[in-house]
């Protein structure tokens, strides 16, 4: 049982022989020109953990996936991602094209212990996307032909839990229903940094997607999770905006494209009640003639683009960090693509890995950062959620998380 979440584990259920479904997210990057997978981190992390103590435990699994989204291009075969699967799993890997049509139901029932099918992308079937509630869902087709097959069904699809689908929610109300080991090992480390955090607790938000950034600090400051937040990336920017900083205006131009000015009367308001806790940078780097060049926030407009933040504020985000017990980190603090303008990341990225506090990183953006600038390896927990990651932080819950509370009791 997951202390904390009162949800039922791979521990608690007895697999030796039986059927077990298995929710993973392959969901990974795509090469538009050749249609490869770029990325293989999530289906590694599955393969690795749950995957494989179910084959060791001696299960017939059954892998349901997605890959894109209908109509975008990387909506693909899941064909490739067993491939991959098979490099990484010690065990009999075999994939269909099907869903829950005869070819998976025969496939299915031909399974050995120890074997692993991988069915189709399952947003192949228009159903498994409809809004619907968990009962709704159970009366599906695809709960319908293949919930009678299998014994156990195990939620391991972090990152996709805060989308109730039917894959994801439409088992409970008719299988053993549990968490797989990735979805317990991020629960575990959301539940340390959001419910639970030692203190102090920082939270980093960086990055250019800036349209969280005050649903974040109001969740986390407001609910008294983290003791401060550092800023950088684009979410700076529009702070120190909304602070009243004339940041110039081919940054308020990138602001107001990305559609960010709508957010900065509630920045405002969130900078009037928790301004001491809410940590603006003192100084930004800007690209100048092809060279970075360092402006102090109160000499600003400068003319070109802020891509970092400066060494100034590294140094005090260094100084917060390592004094802390437990830092978050979404969002890069720049450009961290261009090697000019890594440094800010690169600092707060060296200040967790060695501040011996519970360190957690989150985002597609960041954790190709880390990857980049080497820093995987030192972090306490790399999360493989996104929107997800973001959802929980700010709710403290997620749609798949309550389903599991209410059904894997």
């Amino acid at each position: 049982m997951l202390e904390g979440f009162g949800i039922k584990t791979l521990d608690d259920v007895d697999v030796k022989g039986k059927t077990v479904g298995v929710r993973v997210d392959f969901n990974s990057p795509v090469d538009p020109k050749t249609g490869r997978l770029l990325d293989y981190t999530r289906i590694t992390a599955h393969a690795e953990t749950t995957l494989q103590e179910l084959v060791d435990r001696g299960a017939r699994v059954v892998v349901i996936s997605h890959q894109g989204r209908k109509g975008d291009p990387d909506f693909t075969s899941l064909r490739e991602h067993a491939e991959v699967l098979k490099r990484y799993l010690r065990g009999r890997v075999v994939f269909v094209d099907d869903v829950f049509g005869e070819k998976a139901v025969s496939a299915i029932e031909s399974l050995r212990e120890g074997d692993v099918l991988v069915l189709e992308n399952v947003r192949y079937w228009d159903g498994e996307t409809k809004s619907a509630s968990p009962e709704e869902h159970a009366k599906s087709e695809l709960v319908a032909r293949l919930g009678p097959l299998m014994d156990v069904y195990v939620v391991d699809a972090f990152s996709a839990a805060h989308r109730p689908h039917a894959s994801l929610v439409g088992f409970a109300p008719v299988k053993h229903f549990v968490a797989g080991r990735v979805m317990e090992r991020e629960l575990r480390a959301l539940y340390r940094v959001r419910n639970n955090p030692e203190r102090p607790c920082l939270y980093v938000i960086g990055g250019a997607k800036a349209e969280d950034t005050a649903e974040i600090i109001r969740s986390v400051l407001g609910n008294n999770i983290a003791d401060r937040v550092l800023t950088g990336g684009l979410a700076a920017n529009l702070l120190l905006h909304s602070a009243g900083y004339n940041i110039g205006d081919e940054n308020i131009r990138v602001l107001e494209e990305k559609g960010f000015l709508s957010l900065e009367g509630e920045l405002k308001e969130l900078l009037s009640i928790y301004r001491d806790r809410i940590v603006l940078p003192v100084d930004v780097a800007v690209e100048r003639n092809g060279e970075r060049v360092e402006v102090r926030a109160s000499e600003l407009p400068a003319a070109g683009l802020i891509k970092d933040i400066g060494s100034q504020t590294a140094r005090l985000y260094s100084e917060l960090i390592r004094s802390s017990k437990t830092v978050v980190m979404n969002g890069p603090m720049g450009v961290f693509e261009d090697d000019r303008f890594a440094l800010g990341t690169r600092a707060v990225f060296e200040a967790m890995a060695t501040s011996g506090a519970f360190t957690l990183i989150g985002g597609g953006h960041t954790l190709a950062a880390a990857s980049k600038l080497g820093y995987t390896g030192r972090i306490s927990h790399v999360s493989t959620g996104g929107g997800a990651l973001i959802e929980y932080l700010i709710k403290g819950t997620l749609p798949v998380v309550e389903v599991l509370k209410t059904y894997s009791k």
